[in-house]
């Protein structure tokens, strides 16, 4: 082969560029077709488990890798010869759709809910939880702890303490910003339990102000969600922020 000849051959696409395949038939673009012919949305804090076919997570967890690759080479990471990174784009696309995000591509947990046979209708304080999830802004991790209080009626179901852990895990398991997270609890919390009245308080730290931007290491933010008669009766209120501010101590 002459160099006109070479200087004109098209360029052999990267291993990890033609493990992304054609776009238009990835496995991220069948899954998006079913989503957007459903009418269904997509946002990073959605669930889209029932859109997923049997197979297809370990191939979308492939197609992630080579994405992912793709992003180091363009940082200018020589992946193939560097022995630290040979190995990153698969830990991150296994951590994404395995773990820190697999509240999108996994159905909900499993829950028992038990009629209040005894009628309990005192107040009940759940926390404080470990909660772990990840900032949709830069994909930060954001730490913190959740607090539960439920007011049941005689129609309320009740779960397991454990189950608050792992719903609230679920949720959270997505990128995510705090208001929104804490309301997706609520809600999900409510449809579980239908209590007289719900309230939500998650406290954390944000690693995107930590890590980056202001770098401020001590701020943290506090929000919370009221639902029913803990919006109606403040004396119920004050009892649930008393007992809560009592035990962070």
């Amino acid at each position: 082969m002459n160099s006109k000849d070479a200087a004109h051959r098209p360029h052999d696409p990267h291993p990890a560029d033609a493990a992304a395949g054609d776009p238009a038939s990835s496995v991220s673009e069948r899954i998006r077709a079913r989503l957007q012919a459903a009418q269904e949305r997509f946002h990073a804090n959605d669930n889209i488990a029932r859109y997923i076919e049997p197979g297809e997570l370990e191939e979308l967890q492939a197609e992630v890798q080579s994405r992912i690759e793709g992003v180091l080479r363009a940082l200018v990471i020589d992946v193939d010869n560097d022995h630290n990174t040979q190995e990153t784009a698969r830990r991150v696309a296994k951590m994404y759709l395995k773990e820190i995000f697999a509240g999108r591509y996994a159905k909900s947990p499993a829950v028992t809910e038990f009629p209040n046979v005894g009628q309990l209708n005192e107040l009940m304080i759940v926390g404080p939880l470990r909660v772990r999830s990840a900032c949709s802004h830069h994909l930060c991790p954001i730490i913190g702890k959740l607090w539960v209080g439920v007011m049941p009626n005689q129609h309320s179901n009740l779960i397991g303490l454990s189950k608050y852990a792992r719903l609230a895990e679920w949720i959270m398991c997505r990128p995510q910003i705090q208001e929104e997270a804490v309301a997706q609890v609520a809600d999900l919390l409510q449809e579980k339990m239908n209590p007289d009245g719900l309230a939500i308080v998650m406290e954390a730290e944000h690693f995107c102000m930590h890590w980056r931007g202001v770098r401020d290491t001590d701020a943290k933010m506090t929000n919370s969600v009221m639902r029913g008669s803990f919006l109606k009766d403040d004396s119920l209120r004050r009892e649930f922020l008393t007992l809560l501010n009592n035990n962070r101590g």
